[in-house]
């Protein structure tokens, strides 16, 4: 339990946070509340940012195909785990012919960062 001092610090700067901020970040823990889409997330992460090279030739970041490798669960679910991840805004899609290329947004990593400094600082 925080102090009354603590309280009225952490609160005044808590408040600094507009509400659609508080409702992005919400969306995004959200979306990584669940352990495979944090597994495709990491995946994603140590692979490649937007735009950045991520395999060998022309393989841009990784296809929604081969992103559920290894991890036991059905295609379709997948999907939809991709589905969540890009509509909390972590992921991005590229749609080239009949793959869907996805990668990591960088602004929305460095804005969790900046979430996590000021709330550590706290």
């Amino acid at each position: 339990m925080l102090d009354k001092n603590k309280r009225r610090v952490y609160s005044r700067r808590m408040s600094k946070y507009r509400n659609d901020d508080a409702q992005r970040y919400a969306d995004i823990f959200k979306a990584l509340s669940n352990p495979y889409r944090v597994k495709i997330f990491m995946r994603l992460a140590s692979c490649c940012l937007e735009g950045d090279m991520c395999g060998s030739g022309d393989q841009i970041c990784e296809c929604v195909g081969t992103l559920g490798k290894d991890l036991g669960i059905a295609g379709s679910t997948v999907s939809h785990h991709i589905k969540e991840l890009h509509r909390s805004g972590l992921i991005k899609l590229n749609r080239r012919g009949q793959r869907t290329e996805c990668s990591v947004d960088p602004e929305v990593v460095e804005s969790m960062m900046a979430f996590f400094k000021l709330t550590v600082t706290t």
